[in-house]
């Protein structure tokens, strides 16, 4: 995944040890039981980038922010809705228990996993699942300090993918007339981060009847000194180019404005793809009988 959000300087590494943390960071030391400093925070954000290891814990790579809410775990799984699903926590997707230095989680599809807990600075820590070696650096914020808002912009290619396609609702007045004047859908295919497609089809019912006419492969770029615009590249197939400034005007629709041309057009998401897939919700009672049964 790309960077979601700015780091928090890597400080130093510890050890926990029984259910309390002895870190020092900087020059004091931080005294910390394992709940309290799982709960300290309302989100934790998962930068995936910082990811290392080849296996594989699947609620956490899908998701944007972990909750650890007095027993139950939630999870921002998509970036519709975030910020307002769950007052900001996003949905439930399990609970947890602790070890002496570790958490385990019950997840309501994905079953058990147990994973060490290191912590780095005041509100950075890393979860390891030992079994794979795999290490995730999670970012601990309160929801009245965190930036909703950011994260679309530092996870855009997923942002757009969440969607079946992008109708065009709106064309500026304004700007030179050009080829993309006559496209009206866009589709970015998820699990791939650079494909997209287009259409010019018109006032289609069901987006699964769409026609593309056209594929080809896009990147997202930044803008310095512009946290909240991006630059979309489109490179078609047949070797044309469209360049636009992007901007989200909310979870559900983007402003795209055509550098060469000078014109703004607006695209509606249509069939939003939700990543956390609706399944028979286990309760604690059913999750405790593999509490003992490692993944």
């Amino acid at each position: 995944m790309k960077a979601k959000l700015l780091i928090v300087a890597f400080i130093s590494l510890f050890t926990l040890q029984s259910c309390t943390t002895d870190v020092v960071v900087n020059d004091y030391q931080d005294n910390i039981s394992l709940p309290d400093l799982m709960e300290s925070y309302d989100v934790w954000y998962v930068d995936y980038n910082m990811t290392t290891g080849n296996g594989d814990v699947p609620f956490l790579s899908k998701a944007f922010t972990v909750s650890f809410l007095g027993g139950d775990l939630f999870a921002n799984n998509n970036l519709v809705g975030i910020g307002s699903t769950g007052n900001g926590y996003g949905v439930n997707i399990g609970y947890y228990n602790y070890t002496s230095n570790s958490v385990r989680v019950y997840h309501n599809i994905y079953g058990f996993y147990e994973l060490d807990v290191y912590q780095i600075s005041p509100n950075e820590i890393k979860l390891v699942d030992p079994h794979t070696n795999t290490t995730y650096y999670l970012i601990g914020y309160q929801r009245s300090s965190f930036d909703y808002d950011r994260v679309f912009y530092d996870n855009m290619h997923y942002f757009l993918q969440e969607y079946v396609a992008w109708e065009e609702v709106y064309t500026s007045a304004g700007g030179n007339p050009n080829a993309f004047d006559a496209e009206n859908y866009l589709k970015f295919v998820i699990g791939s981060n650079d494909t997209f497609r287009s259409s010019q089809d018109y006032m289609i019912g069901n987006v699964n009847n769409i026609y593309w006419d056209y594929t080809g492969n896009y990147n997202i770029q930044n803008l310095a000194g512009n946290f909240y615009m991006k630059k979309l590249n489109l490179y078609y197939n047949s070797n044309d180019y469209e360049g636009f400034n992007i901007t989200v005007i909310n979870d559900g629709r983007i402003r795209l404005y055509h550098i060469a041309s000078g014109t703004t057009y607006e695209f509606v998401g249509r069939g939003f793809i939700p990543i956390m897939r609706n399944a028979a919700s286990r309760t604690k009672t059913n999750l405790e009988s593999v509490s003992n049964a490692k993944k």
